[in-house]
């Protein structure tokens, strides 16, 4: 018999038919009450057992996230809160779950524990709903690009280059620990290692990506990216994903049109995609709220922040504005920010970038024309001298949530950058080949995945938006 999903089951109106279905026991009360969940919904369906009919050994074998498979009539449900129920005619234990063993009990548990249970997490329903919302994410992120003439590119794990310049790496060796060569000048040889030379986990496949948007015209990447950085906040990761499309003939207003447009599709997706675990989510989150102090508390709640930036055009504001916004407001003159703001060309931290979209626009802000000072190599200069055509899209909650720039097209331009910051030509040279025939305006734009996901679940912490986290001294799992 074909088996149904719980989902299928819930939303089925085909009462007295014959059903088959199989899941995880959440929950088991008075002998007689099954709550059934497969993973499909957040929702469970409930499963009436006929205790008087039913083998004593049996019934003590159906414990909280025991498999179990059940066949019974789909009825009209007698109690509060569902539709539907299946009345059980046959039940069959498919796995034991000892209930003295099972860490992840029908109560709840701090986030941190859940951490340590990373595997047994996604059965609780917080997880659950979590990563359905990532997974639709990221089919949305595909059906974007795919449906807007993009061509999807694998961009290489294993990188000789660092797009970022900040070194901080993951090396990639095949020599053996305390064995590594040396050469004459008591340096590792790389020459002798598997590649030929010194390799390492890759920060962003942008590089590479530029080479194909000038072949392909539209491209984007979606792979894991690695990042060394000895970080131990709510908003880092050693190991996370990253989404970069690279268009050829885009300048920074058509990268900005397109990174707000990208985002209001995503989230327009999941919007219509995943009602129930947003609801879920939402009500978590005003649980959460609850606990705060009031000037602490989100002025919306997780639906209505969705909406809000799906629905509403982002401000667009260059660094210099923001500079002196910031520069003039009340924190700053009042020395409540962590980073006071005093010189033109400092670097803005999450806490100014929080307080531009929550308090003085009070929605998503797109900030450009940074300091040269402060941004990568291949970022375009302007004809100031001082700024390049960078853009960063922030969020309530979040601060950076995109990061990109029009890239620098033009190869003297992009040689003397290099030069200052002592990048080695040689390492790039295929990189600066694509400067040299037929070189054209070209834009594109990075964006964390987790922080998308962490934005669009109201979660806390990144580390409870991603299956298994990989951050410093945890590589468990």
């Amino acid at each position: 018999m074909k088996r149904s999903s719980v989902k299928e089951l819930l939303h089925s109106d085909k009462f007295l038919q014959e059903v088959h279905v199989k899941g995880w026991v959440r929950t088991f009360r008075s002998n007689r009450f099954i709550a059934l969940n497969d993973g499909s919904t957040i929702n469970n369906i409930q499963c009436v057992v006929d205790f008087e009919n039913t083998d004593e050994e049996l019934l003590k074998r159906i414990t909280t996230s025991a498999a179990v498979s059940i066949t019974g009539t789909l009825v009209e449900s007698e109690g509060k809160g569902q539709s539907v129920e299946v009345k059980v005619t046959k039940l069959e234990i498919l796995g034991d779950s000892n209930p003295d063993e099972y860490p992840i009990q029908p109560k709840k548990h701090s986030l941190e524990f859940l951490r340590e249970n990373a595997h047994l997490r996604i059965r609780t329903n917080t997880f659950s709903a979590v990563m359905r919302v990532r997974s639709a994410l990221s089919f949305g992120v595909h059906k974007y690009f795919q449906e807007n003439g993009f061509n999807y590119v694998n961009t290489p794990i294993i990188t000789g280059s660092d797009a970022e310049g900040a070194g901080e790496m993951f090396h990639v060796s095949n020599f053996e620990t305390n064995k590594a060569p040396l050469n004459e000048e008591g340096n590792i040889d790389y020459t002798k290692d598997f590649f030929g030379k010194e390799t390492n986990l890759t920060v962003s496949g942008q590089l590479e990506a530029e080479t194909y948007a000038m072949a392909l015209g539209k491209v984007y990447t979606f792979g894991p990216t690695f990042r060394a950085e000895n970080s131990n906040t709510t908003r880092h990761l050693a190991e996370f994903w990253m989404i970069e499309p690279e268009v050829a003939f885009n300048d920074l207003d058509a990268n900005m049109d397109l990174s707000e447009d990208f985002i209001k599709s995503v989230l327009g997706y999941v919007l219509e995609n995943c009602k129930d675990d947003l609801e879920f989510l939402d009500n978590r989150l005003r649980q959460e709220e609850k606990s705060k102090p009031q000037a602490e508390r989100s002025d919306m709640g997780l639906i209505e922040k969705l909406n809000f930036v799906a629905e509403n055009n982002f401000k667009r504001v260059s660094y210099t504005e923001a500079f002196d916004i910031l520069r003039n407001c009340k924190p700053n003159k009042k020395k409540k920010f962590q980073f006071p703001i005093t010189e033109w060309g400092v670097d803005l931290q999450s806490e100014h970038e929080r307080y531009l979209v929550e308090k003085h626009f009070k929605c998503p802000v797109i900030l450009f024309d940074y300091p040269a000072t402060i941004k990568a190599f291949y970022m375009r200069l302007n004809d100031d001298g001082k700024t390049v055509r960078a853009m960063d899209v922030l969020f309530p909650g979040i601060g950076e949530m995109v990061g990109g720039s029009q890239r620098e097209e033009r190869l003297d331009v992009l040689k003397s950058k290099m030069a200052e910051l002592n990048i080695d030509e040689e390492e790039l040279w295929w990189y600066l080949d694509t400067r040299k025939f037929g070189t054209a305006v070209h834009s594109g734009f990075g964006l964390g995945f987790e922080r998308l996901v962490l934005f669009t679940t109201g979660m806390s912490n990144i580390r409870d938006v991603i299956p298994f986290p990989r951050t410093p001294q945890n590589a468990e799992f």
